[in-house]
């Protein structure tokens, strides 16, 4: 490809490429193969980019090569678990931004109970979580990434949050008058 060329892949796949880092390092849980899911996703893409310009809605269409391709990883490099992790902030970062210490540790215990329910969650529940609740993908959009029917992820979702909440009441970490905020900025009662 030419260097025009070069530039106008750059130049469209650039906004993606926070959110495919972000759901490439959630699905892999560290950043050395998270960068190297991106990478390889990337390398594969440069070759068609005639074609990514026909894409009409390509944020999901990207989310789903990332996806397939982080499946066709954990098949050829064997069944690996899947972590979830908390986004790069830990106490220290909290508390420097004003936080209280105890405030700081509770939330940090917090999250690590979260991820402790979460790594306990089936594969296919905690992937179609993880895209919808945390990366703030719609149905239709995790629909176009993983190939499964809407339903089929509606039920998915639904079993994946009773089944986080169960285990979250279990260890005294969920509060049933807790609510939260959505990525839209609506607020609704968490889980």
């Amino acid at each position: 490809m030419s260097i025009s060329a070069a530039d106008s892949f750059g130049t469209l796949l650039k906004p993606h490429l926070p959110k495919l880092y972000r759901l490439a390092y959630r699905l892999t849980t560290n950043t050395a193969d998270a960068e190297d899911l991106v990478q390889d996703v990337l390398v594969k893409l440069f070759s068609r980019h005639n074609e990514l310009t026909s894409i009409r809605d390509l944020a999901p269409w990207l989310g789903r090569v990332l996806y397939n391709q982080f499946i066709d990883d954990v098949r050829r490099y064997g069944r690996q678990p899947l972590k979830l992790v908390n986004a790069d902030r830990d106490v220290d970062e909290v508390t420097a931004q004003g936080a209280d210490p105890e405030s700081a540790t509770a939330h940090a215990n917090a999250s690590a109970q979260l991820l402790k329910a979460l790594e306990k969650l089936s594969e296919d529940h905690r992937a179609v979580l993880v895209l919808h609740d945390v990366e703030g993908y719609t149905i239709k959009e995790i629909e176009e990434i993983t190939g499964i029917s809407q339903g089929t992820l509606k039920s998915r979702l639904h079993r994946a949050r009773q089944r986080l909440r169960d285990l979250l009441k279990k260890d005294g970490t969920f509060f049933t008058t807790a609510s939260c905020t959505t990525m839209n900025g609506d607020h609704v009662d968490a889980l």
